[in-house]
């Protein structure tokens, strides 16, 4: 971070922190929160090593014109997400470690659960209708696993570092986008959210529409059909010829033709074979099968409105 970064936020810190100082425990029930709010979090969060805290003030969860922000009017600030600290900032008893902060960062003490609470109880309106129940909650995954509220903007709103982040634990998925032929999340021109819902979804695979064709033909309207002569299975199901996240086959196919279709279509008795259902060299050889194989001839896969067009040919 260049000097003139470093000291415009320092500016706007101290220029919002001494707009909001003096946060006090006015009861019991607060009791626990530190007495200067903030500015006595900065006393010691100020050096070269919390230098991208300072990012905070430039961001949306600062912003003390809205009531909602964490630095709002009578806001809680730091303390608003990470917990009362008045045991965290009270004086050192020698021999003793400081007491860690209640939620988030080094040694936190709170559930992912309670932590996920804090969130939720401001982010409302971000969809996490789903989010009990969901893989990510199952498996304990915690809202600041993905987001850091710590950014002028958060990693996930933007799809080449949301990818990054999702990438973490979806190795395979991260592999795949890898191959010669997938969809452009590597680019960042597409972002996993655009397909699966994070936050929880009633679909298979946090799938944001109801099944996956459904989640295909958001882009891909095309091949929605109906059409008059139907391919079964792309009515079925696009996974069952197409692999989602990418594949070293052309058109991110699962295997390429033509033994993608001689797994359903048999091959004998059909001109353009070469070679007879016992693996020997057919008596008639055939072009048929070059290049793109059966497509050659059968051009319309996903199906043709064409009335001659019952072997999907035009």
């Amino acid at each position: 971070m260049s000097a003139s970064r470093q000291t415009l936020n320092a500016l706007v810190a101290l220029t919002l922190i001494a707009a909001s100082a003096w946060v006090m425990a006015s009861d019991d029930a607060t009791a626990e929160y530190s007495t200067y709010g903030a500015q006595q979090c900065m006393w010691c969060h100020s050096g070269a090593e919390s230098a991208h805290l300072m990012d905070l003030f430039e961001g949306p969860h600062a912003v003390r014109a809205d009531e909602r922000s964490p630095f709002g009017e009578g806001q809680l600030q730091c303390e608003a997400c990470h917990g009362p600290g008045g045991d965290h900032v009270g004086p050192i008893v020698a021999g003793l470690e400081r007491p860690a902060m209640p939620a988030y960062g080094p040694n936190a003490y709170w559930s992912v659960d309670q932590q996920n609470e804090m969130c939720t109880s401001c982010d409302l309106e971000q969809g996490h209708n789903f989010w009990d129940g969901g893989a990510h909650q199952r498996y304990e995954v915690g809202c600041a696993d993905c987001h850091n509220s710590h950014e002028r903007r958060d990693p996930m709103t933007l799809a080449d570092t949301q990818n990054q982040v999702c990438s973490d634990c979806h190795i395979s998925q991260k592999a795949q986008s890898q191959y010669a032929y997938a969809h452009p999340m590597r680019h960042g021109e597409m972002a996993c959210s655009d397909c699966h819902a994070p936050h929880g979804s009633p679909n298979e695979a946090m799938l944001t529409d109801l099944n996956v064709n459904q989640n295909c033909y958001t882009c891909h309207a095309d091949k929605r059909g109906p059409h008059l002569w139907e391919h079964a299975p792309v009515a079925e199901d696009c996974t069952n010829c197409h692999q989602p996240h990418g594949s070293n086959n052309p058109g991110m196919l699962t295997q390429r033709a033509p033994l993608l279709c001689q797994s359903c279509h048999s091959r004998d008795s059909h001109v353009g074979i070469g070679i007879t259902a016992d693996g020997l060299p057919g008596n008639n050889p055939s072009n048929l099968l070059l290049l793109d194989s059966c497509m050659n001839c059968h051009t319309q896969v996903h199906g043709s409105n064409h009335p001659s067009g019952r072997a999907l040919a035009r």
